[in-house]
């Protein structure tokens, strides 16, 4: 629990000091940014608005009810009276202002950390702990060293700005930052102002819709931006803390090529009810990050050429680089000869367009590679926004443009800008037809070869000499040894996204990880072995730990799909082989099939056997996934998982796709085979899961796979989202507690190690909340230094939208997962706190699936109250907002569900049943057994304070509105009966933790709430009448556009969605 002394309040009030003047300063000027593009009369009607929301708040917050009820109803009134665009604009000014208000708490945070000489929860902070409770030196340092922690970011729609928004964001974020600098002169200050007021500006006439649907390629694309904007910067100055608190408690620092912490993706693999996610999607998006990979390295390695301009070196390296000047030699010579031969026939057939020289250098081609800033100029991975369009050769910029085709008509485009010293580029991309053949392809082939003759005479005008002896500068030319494979490198996968033939020798581009990394250790222990390590540890240590991090694809893509379509596609194999339908085999005869087949050596069917598209699907993604291999992708997660041969299915298909893809090649696939990990979601296969890990586990095929191809290491994913759908959010929480309690005693009676993958949500919710509160609750036992978790939607760009945040969030998951594996959280003390917590459960289970799933009047009540009918307008996902067509809750996905009630500000799923379920105890006599066990079991206590934390967000009065405008009178008792369940809820939450009052023990986050009321108030009550006349007028598109502005905008205000 949080301090509450007084001291730690008077640091929050003069902490806040400069949080209430970044607000001011952005409030201010975006009001004078609207009286310049609105009129001063609208300013006023929008400063009446919020005045009068304000003083209802205070009314509220003073405890004068009824006046604040008078005042609410006038506002109400006056927004009900307003024209459409009045209502639009008011709504689209008060978003705008809870975000740069969002920017301000950001920065607030990060300069609060800044400024803290002891940061809590850091490295230092929690190595210093556990020194000082008794633990050794080198028992910190072996775990820490050992710990695998992977962050899977996911496309889950929840992320409601565009990404055109977001720079802007970030872009004013920086700007604050700047203003904080104490050196800056008063003209420095008023050019911070004056860029303000043009983001501002910028901001305010940009249209904040998004006009269609992402794909699942502009998903990958964003998830990409935040590795290029964000932990590409973050991930190096993360291991540095963690190699300094290492070395400052330890004595050794973080050996280079160890990291706690890699990443993971499910954009562009995350099939499960999302028919856009083809296998070609996976393929490209595969590919693309792998091509932004190489382009990232390829720039740092172009920096850092220019900073190792040093002669001295050790033996090997100097031996290197004369063998590197040596094969140039030679390769120039034979260039030349074959120049001499072929010059004039090129010049024959191509005329004045083969020239080989431009006629005229680019700009800054007489400067070197790094730019002004810091940073180099060659080509960035170009990542449009929806509405993007290439740039056009004809408007004099020279560029290269790759288009391949991503099913479903769409198009991927890799859009490199050329550089002085940018020499690739790729010929205009051949349209396919039926008659399209080889010799086509190799004419292509034969032309791009072409296009790139004289490009390394023209770089000769752009770049220094190489020296004749190595001796000169060694590390340059082994760096640019290394630039040009990485050149290669990246061509070489622009080829593959074209789907044109490559032919590259394997010895001229970069395939592995450890291929990248020899020749970077060989200069960094060079430097060492010369005394000049201050110079290794700078840049060129940041590489290679940023090499040993991303790999080559900077984050390994899950694939995602559900049970049932295995089984579907195991069906048409079965009836193809006159086996009988898979489907309806019972348990047993299904694992003795898929154990037999497992075992054997031959391809279970041709590749070319006819079947549905749905299942050739499944087929083709198994196959994409053998030829991209465990190199590229990461684990095969199979969402509603409920039995054994759920594994099994998918082990059989991914070996039956790798035997025909190596039988094709001649040689094995590349990389191991993915692991299989069953995804555990709704309650009752939570009940079921350890039962059916050591169903597995018993199966001697499948203990030895597990074995000898992932080290004896069995992955496992809990779901937070339908679990808290299924049965409210108290029952899943002490069900997935114990699911996780069941699978590793499950594995450890195999002797087999495990990893549990958290399948976690940004709202309380779908199982989110802080980071290392989470960690720390889990059972004793689950998190043995390894973990996986997902973070989606908003909570990728609040966590690791900017470096300072993401370096935080990286600190935060490496030292809670070290305390739940070197102290454990205590396990409930007593049988009897499990027994209370069963019987909570159950009351609570009972009272929430008595109103969601069985008043036949809630599904009406549901979709009257909230503007979940009109979620699907928002064009956020690439995903449909329901698995199956169907109207009820079941097959309605959980973020709509709870995205819809976080609108109305009642956010139900968070809390219904738990009121029912804690009175009930309380009733009986257990009130004190409850606050034992908030105060001593770290689970129960933060179950409570988030279910506390949400409860403080709720507003009553606002959900009562909704009612009374939008729901049909003979439901608005419904209404009123949920009303008083969240108040009992508040009531008996508040008995057990002690707490006088809602978030008392988080006073800074019910300060910034409250911050918020005056701006968030008057848009649910804008979104109200704009439901309410868009239910009379549903074709009316202004009032749809006005309604998508108020979700924005509450969106922002909650600071979260679902």
């Amino acid at each position: 629990m949080a301090d509450t002394t007084d001291d730690v309040g008077i640091a929050e009030e003069i902490s806040f000091q400069s949080f209430d003047d970044d607000c001011k300063l952005l409030g201010n000027l975006l009001f004078d940014v609207l009286h310049r593009e609105v009129g001063s009369n609208f300013v006023e009607k929008l400063e009446r608005t919020r005045i009068l929301a304000e003083s209802a708040c205070n009314m509220r917050h003073a405890g004068i009810e009824h006046t604040a009820e008078l005042l609410e109803k006038q506002l109400a009134s006056e927004i009900s009276n307003m024209t459409l665009e009045e209502a639009l604009t008011i709504a689209r000014a008060f978003s705008h202002y809870l975000n740069l208000m969002g920017i301000a708490e950001t920065h607030h945070r990060v300069r609060k950390g800044r400024n803290m000489a002891y940061l809590s929860k850091s490295c230092d902070d929690t190595f210093n702990q556990l020194v000082q409770g008794g633990l050794t030196p080198d028992e910190l340092y072996k775990t820490v060293c050992k710990q695998e922690i992977e962050i899977v970011l996911t496309a889950h729609p929840t992320q409601i700005n565009r990404r055109t928004l977001q720079y802007k964001h970030i872009r004013i974020a920086h700007l604050l930052d700047y203003n904080d600098r104490p050196d800056l002169s008063l003209e420095d200050k008023e050019m911070v102002i004056e860029d303000l007021v043009r983001e501002i500006t910028s901001i305010w006439q940009t249209d904040e819709l998004r006009r269609r649907k992402p794909t699942p390629v502009d998903e990958a694309r964003a998830g990409l931006n935040i590795v290029e904007q964000s932990l590409w910067k973050a991930v190096p100055h993360y291991l540095r803390r963690v190699s300094n608190a290492l070395k400052k408690h330890t004595g050794k620092p973080l050996p280079l090529t160890c990291t706690p912490i890699r990443f993971g993706s499910w954009m562009g693999g995350d099939r499960d009810g999302n028919p856009n996610v083809t296998a070609k999607v996976t393929k490209d998006v595969s590919l693309l990050s792998r091509w932004m990979a190489i382009d990232l390295y390829f720039r740092e390695v172009d920096s850092l050429r220019f900073e190792l301009s040093m002669n001295q070196c050790d033996d090997r390296l100097s031996r290197l680089a004369h063998e590197i000047l040596e094969e140039e030699a030679l390769s120039d010579n034979r260039h030349e000869s074959w120049n001499q031969s072929s010059g004039r026939s090129r010049l024959k057939h191509h005329g004045p367009q083969a020239s080989a020289l431009p006629t005229q250098l680019p700009a800054r081609a007489h400067l070197p590679s790094l730019a002004e800033n810091g940073e180099s100029q060659y080509p960035r991975l170009d990542i449009p926004t929806p509405d993007h369009n290439p740039p056009n050769p004809k408007d004099g910029v020279n560029s290269s443009s790759s288009t391949t085709s991503v099913g479903h008509g769409e198009k991927l485009h890799v859009s490199v800008t050329s550089s002085a010293n940018y020499s690739a580029s790729l010929p205009p991309a051949v349209p396919r037809s039926p008659s399209f053949n080889s010799s086509q392809l190799l004419a292509q082939r034969k032309m791009f070869a072409e296009s790139q003759i004289g490009k390394s005479s023209f770089h000769k005008l752009l770049e220094p000499q190489l020296p004749e002896r190595p001796g000169m500068a060694p590390y340059r030319i082994v760096l640019g040894n290394v630039k040009d494979k990485l050149l290669t490198t990246r061509r070489r996968l622009e080829l593959l996204l074209e789907d044109l033939p490559c032919e590259h020798d394997p010895l001229d581009y970069y395939e592995t990880a450890d291929q990248l990394l020899e020749p970077l250790l060989f200069c960094y222990e060079s430097l060492q072995s010369c005394g000049s390590g201050v110079l290794a540890d700078g840049r060129l240590a940041d590489l290679i730990r940023r090499v040993a991090t991303f790999g080559m694809v900077l984050m390994k893509l899950d694939l995602r799909q559900e049970s049932g379509r295995h089984a579907e596609t195991l069906d048409a194999i079965t009836r193809y082989l006159d086996m009988g339908n898979y489907s309806e085999w019972d348990e047993e005869k299904k694992l003795d099939f898929l154990t037999r087949e497992l075992r054997g050596k031959r391809p279970l069917v041709p590749h070319s056997f006819e079947v549905a598209p749905d299942v050739r699907e499944i087929l083709d993604t198994f196959r994409v996934a053998a030829e991209l291999g465990s190199d590229s992708l990461g684990a095969y997660v199979i969402s509603m998982a409920a039995n054994a041969s759920d594994v099994l299915a998918v082990e059989l298909l991914q070996k039956d796709a790798r035997l025909a893809v190596s039988g094709e090649l001649g040689r094995a696939c590349p990389g191991g085979t993915l692991r299989v990990v069953p995804l555990f979601e709704t309650v009752k296969d939570l009940r079921a899961a350890g039962s059916v890990i050591r169903k597995l586990l018993s199966i001697d095929w499948y203990r030895e796979h597990i074995i000898k191809n992932h080290n004896g290491h069995q992955e496992v994913m809990v779901g937070y989202s339908d679990s808290g759908k299924d049965a409210g959010r108290f029952t899943a929480a002490w069900e997935l507690y114990k699911a996780q309690e069941d699978v590793v005693a499950a594995c450890n009676e195999y002797g087999i190690k495990i990893t549990l993958f958290h399948g976690r949500g940004g709202s309380i919710g779908r199982g989110g909340g802080p980071t290392h509160l989470a960690i720390q609750s889990q059972p004793p036992g689950s998190v043995m230094g390894t973990l996986r978790s997902t973070e989606q939607g908003e909570m990728v760009q609040a966590k690791f939208g900017l470096p300072q945040t993401a370096v935080r969030q990286l600190e935060i998951y490496t030292t809670a997962v070290l305390l739940a594996t070197l102290r454990p959280p205590h396990p409930p003390r007593e049988e009897k706190w499990r027994n209370l917590m069963e019987e909570i459960s159950e009351v609570s289970c009972q009272s929430y699936r008595s109103v969601v799933y069985e008043n036949p009047e809630f599904i009406s009540y549901f979709n009257e109250a909230t503007p979940q009918a009109e979620l699907g307008c928002l064009n956020i996902g690439s995903r449909p907002t329901r698995r199956k067509s169907s109207i009820g809750i079941g097959h309605l996905r959980a973020i709509p569900w709870i995205f819809a009630w976080t609108q109305t500000r009642f956010v139900l799923p968070a809390w219904l049943g738990v009121g029912a379920g804690l009175k009930g105890a309380c009733e009986k006599g257990h009130t004190e057994d409850l606050q034992a066990m908030y105060r001593e079991w770290p689970f129960f206590q933060s179950t409570i304070d988030l279910i506390e934390m949400v409860l403080g967000k709720a507003d009553i009065p606002i959900a009562k509105h909704y009612d009374e405008v939008l729901v049909s009178k003979s439901r608005q008792e419904l209404g009123a009966e949920l009303r008083r369940e969240l108040i009992t809820a508040g009531k008996f939450v508040l008995i057990i933790s002690g707490h006088e009052k809602l978030q008392e023990n988080n006073r800074s986050l019910r300060r910034l709430v409250e911050n918020r009321l005056p701006y968030l108030n008057p848009i649910n009550m804008l979104q109200v009448e704009i439901l309410k006349r868009l239910r009379g007028d549903d074709d009316n598109h202004k009032l749809r556009d006005a309604l998508r502005i108020t979700i924005n905008g509450i969106a922002a205000g909650m600071r979260n969605t679902g």
